[in-house]
């Protein structure tokens, strides 16, 4: 007998041994709630606990910025967007405001709010004017349109942005290029026939808020056919309850010489840091 049950019992299977399907939804949830965005999505594949904890409010109240009703609000996102994470997928987003010539979204990697704002949302002296500028079109402008300078004497860029941004440091560019790029047999070429004036003097770019902060930068433009994103200065928001008013201009004044052959896509609005880099690209 003894050895017949010896035998039967080795036959047996061994009990199973716990795996992640195992674990319960709570726990799931609580390590999610401690991940970046991308990595929650990831993690949500592996089976139905964690598919389950990944639209749990809690995990993602903390990937929104402290306003985001007021974003919400601003933006005009549908009202019938509920849960955390439906919301957090609306805002992710780039969603247009301000006549369809801005756009706002939480950059998928640092989840920091960014902003751009088109070319034709910008006041441009001599913009109506053929002579001087032109509206192109383009597959490298997140609007598909670009302004294109081919002469002038009198550079002067101006705009303004009214948004709650969330509290915390940003920083705004310009986003430039000289000389007109094209395509031919499928290759990106650049015609900077009209390129000239840029390394007399130097551009300069200014910031400035409602409560009185000031940035000012100069920089000459350089390299054709590569967009550069030239920093203007960074400003700081420290209450997130209310709009903040932000004005940027971009100008090169010195008239005893024309300046040409640039194009001008947007204005690019980010928080500072490193990351920063990240959500321009």
């Amino acid at each position: 007998m003894g050895s017949s049950f010896s035998f039967f019992s080795w036959l047996s299977p061994a009990p199973p041994t716990p795996g992640l399907g195992d674990l319960p939804e709570a726990c799931a949830a609580l390590v999610l709630a401690h991940l970046p965005p991308q990595d929650i999505c990831k993690l949500a594949t592996l089976n139905r606990a964690f598919r389950a904890a990944c639209s749990a409010d809690f995990v993602w109240d903390s990937k929104l910025p402290s306003n985001y009703t007021s974003i919400l609000h601003q933006l005009l996102v549908a009202q019938h967007v509920v849960g955390k994470k439906q919301i957090y997928a609306a805002l992710s987003r780039p969603t247009p405001f301000d006549g369809h010539n801005k756009k706002a979204w939480l950059d998928k990697n640092t989840g920091g709010l960014c902003i751009s704002v088109s070319s034709k949302s910008l006041s441009i002296t001599g913009i109506d004017d053929r002579r001087y500028w032109n509206h192109i079109s383009t597959e490298e402008s997140r609007f598909d349109t670009v302004a294109y300078l081919q002469q002038i004497w009198w550079l002067e860029v101006e705009g303004e942005v009214d948004f709650p941004f969330p509290a915390g440091t940003y920083t705004i560019f310009f986003r430039l290029q000289l000389g007109r790029t094209f395509k031919r047999f499928g290759r990106r070429l650049c015609n900077s026939e009209h390129v000239h004036g840029w390394d007399k003097k130097p551009v300069r770019f200014q910031l400035w808020t409602a409560d009185g902060q000031r940035a000012t930068t100069q920089s000459f433009l350089n390299e054709p056919g590569k967009w550069i994103d030239y920093p203007v200065g960074n400003f700081v928001v420290d209450k997130s309850s209310k709009s903040t008013k932000v004005k940027f201009s971009m100008t090169q004044i010195d008239c005893t010489h024309t300046k040409g052959g640039l194009c001008l896509d947007s204005v690019f609005i980010c928080p500072t840091g490193p990351e920063c880099r990240l959500s321009r690209s």
